[in-house]
């Protein structure tokens, strides 16, 4: 790999991890070395499980993951959502620890629960599983995103990423929220440009 490679290109052996969720692994590939430009819809819950979130909120996450945290796994951004790719069985945990932050610490009223739980800033988040598929943006990527509204931000780029679990997860959602009340509405002019250095990752 080129020292010089960018993150938010994917490899090849990234579009092999990619294609190895799916049922016909050779097919998508095939398909991409036709269509290098082309998105896909792959399943959720053998190679990956990916957390959906609003975009605003998605970019606070990521920022803390790279900024304070062990970095990402791949990111990709699709019609005004961020795609955060975790490791599988993420979908089916993700939910619960949410929940018990929010409640678990407090008893008897839930609304002043909800005032004061920890997860109180967090908006929901949209959890993928088994059972269930994304649409995955084509490995040629641009730095705006393309007819079908997705582009990566953190491309795959190994055979086996590494994959954020659950509990890494809820600590960006809970860091991103806490700092959604110190930071203007609105996002700096470069915001969409920002490229994370994944050879820092942990």
């Amino acid at each position: 790999m080129s020292s010089a490679w960018n993150a938010s290109h994917v490899t090849p052996d990234g579009a092999a991890w990619l294609a190895s969720a799916g049922t016909y692994p050779r097919s998508t590939l095939a398909l991409w070395e036709e269509r290098p430009d082309a998105p896909v819809v792959l399943p959720c819950g053998s190679a990956f499980d990916v957390v959906s979130a609003p975009a605003m909120f998605g970019r606070r996450m990521l920022d803390r993951l790279w900024d304070d945290g062990p970095g990402s796994g791949p990111v990709a951004e699709f019609r005004g959502r961020m795609l955060l790719f975790a490791a599988p069985g993420t979908a089916q945990r993700l939910p619960a620890l949410l929940e018990w932050e929010e409640w678990g610490k407090h008893g008897g009223d839930t609304e002043e629960a909800g005032r004061n739980g920890r997860t109180g800033g967090v908006p929901p988040l949209l959890c993928h599983g088994t059972g269930d598929a994304v649409t995955v943006p084509a490995p040629a990527n641009d730095a705006s995103p393309s007819r079908s509204g997705a582009r990566w931000l953190v491309a795959p780029d190994t055979r086996q990423p590494w994959l954020p679990g659950p509990e890494v997860l809820l600590w960006a959602a809970v860091r991103a929220a806490r700092s959604a009340v110190r930071i203007s509405i609105f996002p700096p002019a470069d915001q969409g440009a920002k490229v994370y250095d994944v050879s820092r990752r942990r």
